[in-house]
């Protein structure tokens, strides 16, 4: 009777110890929060010239100027190292060439980051765990795109290895990331994809709780029942406007923006954070 009572007080210390505390953010992303940050800057800048994307300085340029996040790619290299990096191959954002893994992280540190014009820069492709510890320390939010080069389980790992689980939100595309990420990694906050009222109904019907969610809404407006629902909810909803979406606000003094924030859509995933941070604010 002792060693079951001694075997069941065990238990329950381990598992006590071992249950994680809900990421911050979980509580912060609630469609009711009025002070949420409206900018998820992708690949952490694009369009600026001398700051390439997925670049650590360029997401510092950035956030010195708006309130934001900042979405960012993680890669893995062929000696297993993560690195930020959006495309398969090194060629069109660095002075190298070749696909990130079958590239060393040595041999990537002798090359250097070029911005969308082309221009080489100073800058040299970053490790992950330098942005998050950035990140961390200036409480600064990254949505993160895990590549096909790595999986779920090592970005979470390399997340929680510095303690940054705070200011991560995990990217997932479908139901099968959303729950793989869930079961992994309960504590953080997910990006899913909820682009209809079906996608959303499938994400409630995975058992993924609801307050682990926000809610990416693809690149095109959705109708106005799918924004109240998620609201209903308290899901906050963000709309990739990158690409046609942002084009179309600019032909229109960028009045779009705000129109797009009344029906429902309070994110916005942008190619162009100055111009909507000066639209909504």
């Amino acid at each position: 009777m002792k060693h079951f009572l001694l075997a069941c007080i065990l238990i329950s210390f381990f598992s006590c110890n071992t249950t994680r505390k809900d990421s911050k953010l979980i509580e912060v992303f609630k469609a009711s929060n009025t002070q949420l940050p409206h900018v998820s800057v992708h690949r952490g800048g694009k369009g600026l010239a001398f700051y390439p994307e997925n670049c650590l300085e360029t997401i510092q340029y950035v956030n010195d100027s708006i309130s934001a996040i900042y979405e960012i790619d993680v890669a893995q290299t062929k000696d297993s190292v993560l690195v930020l990096m959006h495309d398969n191959a090194i060629d069109r954002t660095s002075t190298g060439t070749g696909l990130v893994k079958n590239l060393t992280y040595e041999s990537l540190k002798s090359f250097n980051l070029v911005d969308d014009y082309g221009n080489k820069t100073a800058y040299k492709i970053p490790l992950f765990k330098d942005v998050l510890s950035w990140c961390k320390a200036n409480n600064v939010v990254l949505t993160i795109d895990v590549k096909g080069s790595v999986s779920q389980e090592v970005v979470i790992n390399a997340i929680r290895a510095v303690k940054a689980e705070d200011v991560c939100i995990l990217i997932t595309y479908d139901v099968q990331q959303a729950k793989s990420a869930y079961n992994l990694a309960p504590d953080l906050l997910l990006s899913v994809s909820a682009r209809n009222e079906t996608e959303f109904n499938n994400l409630l019907d995975a058992n993924i709780p609801t307050k682990n969610m926000l809610a990416f809404t693809g690149t095109r407006l959705s109708n106005v029942t799918l924004y109240e629902k998620l609201h209903s909810q308290n899901i906050v909803c963000m709309l990739g406007t990158l690409g046609n979406l942002d084009q179309q606000a600019k032909t229109k003094n960028d009045t779009s923006y705000k129109i797009w924030q009344d029906l429902g859509v309070d994110i916005f995933a942008t190619d162009r954070p100055f111009a909507v941070y000066n639209s909504i604010n």
